[in-house]
């Protein structure tokens, strides 16, 4: 099996948390080199990797081969501009960057190099999210009219870091929005419409931390929204057709299984507990008929497995470039949409 060398810029949470154990699960995968100011750390956490101070000093590195950009987001566009000058492919944290131009920049660099560039889109290998798309698939809910995702959560108090300051990329929207705008256009592509509502809700909020985005496809509605003061969290999923209706509670336990140290690929990876099983409920003749879905356990490893394949068998990246491009774009129509107090026509 050939060997490609990682490098991976940033150690913070998302680099420890979300890519170094991932990428470590995957055969043919070597983390090589780390980009941190914590080298302890690093060399505390990843033995067999070598803490280097500066992205010129990892990208120097000829046998580095994937650079991973886990860097704040307003780093993402310069660093991954950078490693792909330097002839790496790349996989970049989402968001992508923090304007679609930028974006279109960057795969235009990415061809022209032939490199792969991809983007760490990892919900779209949430248990819940491939239950919801294998039930889609199976067209068991019939014509869709509303699909509609949430993730709220309960944090009251502004911190002090780069996430929650008033920075280009930083807030809600482009966190988790991207998480959630990525899968709604996975399952059903770019929208005829969109109209947001976007804003601060918490004393002393510096950036978004709030909003409400409909989608519009015809007669669907794609609804998406998060919050931060939410304590008491609603569906996490909710899927309505002409044949059934899907309602899902509870978050997918990978993002708790790596913070706790757990690598990827054992057999109780991802799994759901069975008290927070979707409910399916169908019209069968005159009955209505209700029971529980076995949710798909849930696989971020794919996404690096598949990334391996991309760089060593030509194979389609995990997620295109195109479709991380086409979430900016969104993010970019709902800010337009909420600023503007009007829905915005796509197409």
């Amino acid at each position: 099996m050939k060997q490609v060398n990682v490098g991976l810029i940033g150690y913070g949470l998302s680099g420890q948390v979300f890519h170094a154990p991932v990428i470590r699960s995957v055969p043919g995968l070597k983390l090589a080199k780390v980009v941190s100011s914590r080298p302890e750390k690093v060399r505390a956490d990843l033995p067999e990797a070598q803490a280097v101070a500066s992205v010129d000093e990892l990208l120097r590195d000829e046998q580095i081969e994937l650079v991973v950009v886990a860097a704040p987001n307003t780093l993402h566009y310069p660093y991954a501009k950078q490693a792909l000058e330097a002839g790496k492919h790349v996989v970049v944290e989402k968001p992508f960057v923090i304007r679609s131009s930028e974006a279109e920049e960057l795969i235009r660099l990415a061809e022209s190099r032939g490199r792969v560039l991809s983007v760490y889109h990892n919900r779209r290998w949430d248990n819940d999210f491939l239950t919801v798309k294998h039930l889609l698939q199976s067209g068991v809910l019939g014509e869709i009219s509303l699909y509609e995702a949430h993730y709220d959560r309960y944090r009251p108090e502004v911190t002090d870091r780069w996430r929650e300051r008033d920075l280009p990329g930083s807030g809600i929207l482009y966190d988790l929005g991207s998480h959630l705008i990525d899968q709604a256009l996975h399952l059903f592509g770019l929208p005829q419409t969109v109209m947001a509502d976007v804003g601060a809700q918490r004393p002393g909020a510096r950036t978004t931390d709030y909003f409400h985005i409909v989608l519009g496809y015809g007669s669907l509605r794609v609804i998406l929204h998060a919050g931060s003061l939410v304590r008491q969290p609603g569906p996490r999923f909710q899927i309505h057709g002409d044949k059934g209706s899907f309602v899902k509670y509870g978050l997918d336990p990978q993002e708790d299984a790596l913070r706790a140290g757990l690598i990827p690929g054992g057999p109780e990876w991802g799994r759901d507990r069975e008290e927070t099983y979707g409910q399916l409920t169908l019209s069968v003749g005159e009955l209505n008929v209700s029971g529980s879905v076995e949710t798909i356990p849930g696989a971020y490893q794919t996404y690096y497995q598949q990334m391996y394949e991309a760089i060593v068998s030509a194979t389609p990246a995990p997620v295109s470039p195109a479709d991380a491009m086409n979430v900016i774009r969104v993010i970019e129509w709902a800010e337009q949409s909420s600023r503007e107090q009007r829905v915005i026509t796509v197409r």
